[in-house]
């Protein structure tokens, strides 16, 4: 039987992570809400919310866990040369909004999307409040690429990313990638792996060992303070 949280329940009231089902893989529980609160508490235990439109909230922690070591971040030759050559300029918090929109747009996912209007109003809360973030890559003043997330102390769990032009989607990861290793962030959590992310150097781990490392690099949930917005100093454009 899968556990039914409450709307009343405490923001905390998840069961632990190691019961969450096999197949399938990572359902852990259903209902709650997508409070700010819980959805914190969630992201520190190594549980995030996943469910299609018409569906209760399905919450999952999967095993194994998808991860981006910063350090270990794979910088193609062709990359590098979008990076330098294409003309994007990128930005941070600047359309945290417009990035969701792009990222639930049904054109740009024919499989389906799960960004529906709650989650939109739930994640910008949290944008509103300091712990959700957006990339932004520009293209002669369109927005044509980004990605957001939840950042928690020393973590950065990626959310969703998207791309209208050739490797807009991988510009903006890249400039996360150096902004997690301007502000020492240990780990960008990747939920699901993939071929795509495994090409830019994502790698799954245990989510006992993923666990592990949130319980070590996540010892404040409060707002991270000096997220760069749109530089980092000695990072470029």
């Amino acid at each position: 039987m899968i556990p039914w949280l409450r709307a009343a329940d405490p923001a905390d009231a998840f069961p632990p992570v190691e019961d969450a089902l096999a197949e399938p893989d990572g359902l852990l529980c259903v209902g709650g809400d997508l409070s700010p609160p819980r959805l914190l508490a969630a992201y520190r235990r190594g549980i995030f919310p996943w469910y299609s439109e018409g569906q209760p909230i399905l919450w999952w922690s999967p095993d194994p866990r998808a991860v981006l070591f910063p350090q270990e971040f794979k910088m193609s030759r062709s990359l590098a040369k979008a990076v330098r050559n294409r003309g994007f300029t990128v930005t941070c918090d600047q359309d945290f909004a417009g990035v969701m929109r792009h990222c639930a747009d049904a054109r740009l996912r024919p499989e389906g999307t799960w960004i529906s209007p709650d989650m939109l109003t739930a994640y910008s809360r949290l944008h509103e409040l300091g712990h959700a973030h957006s990339v932004e890559a520009w293209l002669e003043g369109r927005l044509v690429g980004g990605l957001y997330g939840v950042a928690l102390d020393r973590v950065f769990f990626g959310e969703s990313m998207f791309s209208t032009e050739r490797d807009a989607s991988k510009v903006a990861l890249h400039r996360l990638v150096e902004m997690s290793l301007a502000r020492n962030v240990e780990l960008i959590d990747c939920q699901v792996t993939s071929a795509h992310l495994e090409s830019l150097g994502a790698r799954p781990i245990p989510r006992s060992e993923f666990v592990s490392h949130l319980a070590r690099w996540i010892t404040n949930v409060n707002p991270v303070t000096g997220w760069p917005g749109t530089s980092v100093p000695g990072v470029g454009k």
